[in-house]
């Protein structure tokens, strides 16, 4: 009887596990579309040689950063100067982002959370 509670127990285990395995589990890449191109919405497309092209809602911005494992150090940004009422430009400002699952953690030079920005691809 007690061999057969343990093999019922360990089928239990080894179906449980299989499982885990078939669950999708949420990408840490950088490269990808992060945030929403919905007008006014904030947005950064990263290639995986560290080019992107993006927008903080009104100013369109691009440049080539260095990826490296989950993080993107933006460098150097080319950006237009418009002036635009009702946007928040948080993304202006931003220098790294660091993919956590489906979400791009923004920071700015000091090293502070600015904003998130989900997958979109």
């Amino acid at each position: 009887m007690e061999s057969t509670r343990r093999a019922g127990a360990a089928a239990i285990v080894v179906a449980l596990l299989m499982l885990t395995g078939c669950t999708p589990q949420p990408s840490s890449d950088v490269p990808g579309k992060w945030g929403s191109t919905d007008p006014g919405e904030p947005n950064l497309i990263i290639d995986s040689d560290g080019s992107y092209t993006g927008s903080d809602g009104c100013n369109t911005m691009s440049g080539k950063g260095t990826i490296s494992g989950t993080t993107i150090e933006l460098g150097t940004v080319a950006t237009t100067q418009k002036a635009c009422a009702d946007v928040d430009t948080w993304m202006s400002t931003a220098e790294s982002g660091k993919a956590d699952g489906n979400t791009m953690i923004v920071y700015d030079s000091s090293g502070k959370k600015i904003g998130t920005l989900q997958r979109n691809d």
